[in-house]
């Protein structure tokens, strides 16, 4: 996994109708084709009755394995467009599905499109994006008079100390984003004139809350 990516926070779906067509979006986090095909399956089971269950998929570290399927739509009107929605909200490791169940409007190839592209996007944001980070634990040892300046360090920056023990000196641990360690080892030094200790540890990632995709609602 790259040192940063984008993801759904969760499995889930998201209804919407157009001119009374139901499209459900149903997307899932998954990291090999063998889990998206098996949830695309699951979905076309739960959802057999449906005029279709086209899907699309996106895995790997850079986007490998991508594919797209219309089940039954015209050609390119709903797997592809589907597709690119994924790409350009930059989501990785996601499996789509969009359940049509046809209201006896058609939409012609244009409408079609922008409602299959339209349900990935709401879905996904709807159920919330999140992006996850490589960060690396940094644990440190001070002095009690150094306590003050390290908090306020740590409450003007974009991390926070996960941990404090209180003995013969003050131990703390943050978790600090891999491709800045060593930055704030040399930021922490200077602050406290060479005076604490530094270990660097484990890596581990951790997700938060992203609403800065790129994801434009096509309008039917």
């Amino acid at each position: 996994m790259q040192n940063n990516y984008l993801t759904i926070a969760q499995n889930g779906e998201y209804e919407i109708e157009i001119k009374k067509s139901r499209f459900i979006g149903q997307l899932a986090r998954v990291t090999t084709e063998d889990e998206a095909a098996a949830f695309i399956a699951q979905i076309k089971k739960k959802q057999y009755k449906a005029t279709h269950n086209c899907s699309a998929y996106v895995i790997g570290d850079n986007d490998e394995h991508q594919r797209a399927n219309d089940d039954g739509e015209p050609s390119g009107t709903a797997g592809i467009p589907m597709l690119e929605s994924l790409k350009l909200m930059q989501l990785k490791n996601v499996v789509a599905v969009t359940t049509r169940y046809f209201g006896g409007i058609k939409l012609g190839a244009g409408g079609l499109i922008r409602a299959y592209s339209n349900s990935v996007t709401e879905a996904a944001h709807h159920i919330g994006i999140v992006r996850g980070v490589l960060q690396q634990t940094l644990t440190f040892t001070i002095d009690y008079n150094q306590v003050d300046p390290i908090q306020h360090f740590f409450s003007e920056s974009p991390y926070t100390i996960e941990k404090t023990d209180y003995g013969v000196q003050v131990t703390m641990t943050a978790l600090v984003d891999i491709t800045e360690i060593d930055t704030y080892q040399k930021q922490l030094q200077d602050l406290t004139n060479g005076r604490i200790t530094m270990t660097v540890g484990a890596q581990q990632f951790r997700e938060v809350p992203y609403t800065d995709t790129a994801a434009p609602r096509y309008e039917n």
